[in-house]
């Protein structure tokens, strides 16, 4: 479709067509201008930079709070340790030492008699602890007894730990994974064990005052289950956080975007009522002109068709008697054109009542049935009952300017010329939708900014009106107008026009 013209006659020619970089700096600077309505895109920014700053707070937090348990967790193994060697310290002077050294004089482990008793007392003081493994090293770093009899007799490798024992101290050596700021990764090491160091001394009874020291007790604890706990506690701290942050991440995004369609639509719809209001003001300017010259060209137009009626009346020669009736002819074409400048200078007001748009839209066929019978154009309908309020007669000349486009598009090959109404919904409110499609020559992309300007037309003969005029009238009953259109493969043209409700 749509070859933007009026079908009254007349010569207007196309304006020369913008160059493709104009085309493109428009889009940029629409595309811009849709940029800078957005600020909740700051907002969206702002929000999700605070939520990573929690999480990263978070993740320190939880690193300092579990770096805390652990430490109480090995000082509390630590306080466990040194009461099972107290504890077996006792027992080890009082059930094995004296009683060896009464009996047979002297301690040497290397007899299974004394080994065996030894490893008794032990086992039987740690009973029920929760102590992994006891070893015993003399004076020279030999290991001299062990819950695990492997390696018993050679020289161990203690370093620094062992002399601060054998002075007196209690030391402790933590053996685990390695840890990154506090975390530890599910594929590490996953065993955690506490080697605490304590001198072995002899007893003084009724006195709580230490004797000579003897050797060190090596206390072994599997602490790796109070790990795991805190382990999951950690990432379950750290899981749950940063779900919860997800969620509010997606929820302000979704809000923010949300609040950005609001705004780019009304600003959309603002910058729209701007673009209508400037073409008003720049038509009423138009018109104003149009009116007075029309006015002008008018009076002089109707002398001149009354004096070639009057000398057509009067002439006998037939000649003469039809170049006064060409001359009638072009009168009243013109008069036309005029009326029709007129018209767009100064429309009508629309007087609103409840029609149906497919009594208009069948009023506005039925004048094109004869035309289309020897153009092979071939014609289809879908027409539904659509009650909206309008100036019928000025819808009625709407949709028959846009179906004599359609016409014209096809008039040289024919084709099929389709006009259907449906009901729609947009935002919540329900219009009535005019479908008016054709297969005709179509509207290259270069001309189909321009086609509803006045007077804009890529015809011989036509103001140019035909399209300015529907739209003005789509306008005022508060519709809109779109165009689709592909050069060579035919046009549509979509009206939406408020549909009232069922209740109304």
């Amino acid at each position: 479709m749509l070859c933007p013209d009026d079908s009254h006659g007349g010569r207007v020619m196309m304006r020369p067509t913008e160059d493709s970089a104009v085309h493109k700096k428009a889009a940029e600077k629409q595309r811009k201008e849709l940029e800078a309505i957005k600020p909740f895109r700051l907002v969206k920014y702002l929000s999700v930079s605070s939520l990573v700053v929690v999480l990263v707070s978070t993740v320190v937090m939880s690193s300092i709070i579990a770096r805390g348990v652990k430490n109480i967790v090995l000082r509390k193994s630590e306080e466990y340790a040194s009461l099972v060697a107290e504890n077996l310290n006792h027992q080890v002077f009082y059930q094995f030492t004296l009683p060896t050294l009464i009996t047979e004089g002297e301690i040497r482990l290397r007899k299974k008699n004394q080994y065996k008793r030894l490893d008794r007392v032990v086992r039987n003081t740690i009973h029920g602890f929760s102590v992994e493994k006891v070893n015993i090293y003399d004076r020279q770093q030999i290991l001299t007894y062990s819950t695990e009899s492997e390696g018993v007799g050679t020289k161990g490798h203690l370093g620094d730990v062992f002399q601060k024992a054998l002075e007196g101290a209690t030391v402790s050596v933590f053996e685990g994974g390695r840890a990154f700021i506090g975390f530890e990764w599910p594929w590490g090491n996953r065993i955690h064990r506490l080697k605490t160091y304590i001198p072995m001394w002899v007893e003084r009874p009724m006195t709580w005052k230490r004797g000579k020291v003897l050797g060190v007790f090596e206390i072994i604890q599997d602490i790796s289950s109070d790990y795991e706990t805190i382990f999951r506690f950690q990432w379950l701290v750290l899981g749950s956080f940063t779900v919860f942050v997800g969620v509010l991440v997606v929820a302000l995004s979704l809000i923010a975007k949300r609040a950005d369609r609001i705004i780019e639509r009304r600003a959309l719809e603002r910058k729209r009522l701007e673009e209508k209001l400037h073409r008003a003001e720049h038509l009423a300017t138009l018109g104003e002109m149009i009116a007075s010259v029309s006015h002008e060209i008018k009076n002089p137009l109707g002398i001149i068709k009354s004096t070639a009626q009057l000398m057509r009346n009067r002439m006998s020669d037939e000649k003469n008697t039809r170049l006064a009736s060409i001359i009638v002819e072009e009168a009243e074409r013109l008069n036309g054109i005029v009326t029709e400048f007129l018209d767009f200078a100064r429309p009508k007001e629309p007087e609103f009542s409840i029609c149906d748009v497919a009594d208009v839209l069948k009023k506005a066929l039925q004048t094109f049935e004869s035309a289309l019978e020897g153009k092979n154009i071939r014609l289809e309908t879908d027409l539904r009952g659509g009650i909206v309020l309008a100036d019928q007669m000025l819808l009625y000349r709407a949709f028959f300017n846009l179906i004599s486009n359609a016409f014209q598009a096809m008039e040289e090959k024919g084709g099929i010329l389709s006009v259907k109404t449906d009901h729609i919904g947009i935002n919540g409110t329900g219009y009535l939708e005019v479908t008016i499609r054709d297969t005709g020559v179509g509207i290259p992309k270069e001309v189909q900014e321009k086609i509803f300007r006045p007077f804009f037309t890529t015809k011989e003969r036509g103001t140019g009106l035909g399209l300015a005029i529907a739209r003005t009238i789509i306008d005022e009953h508060e519709g809109e107008i779109f165009v689709e259109s592909e050069e060579g493969k035919g046009t549509v043209v979509r009206v939406r026009i408020p549909a009232l409700k069922k209740e109304d």
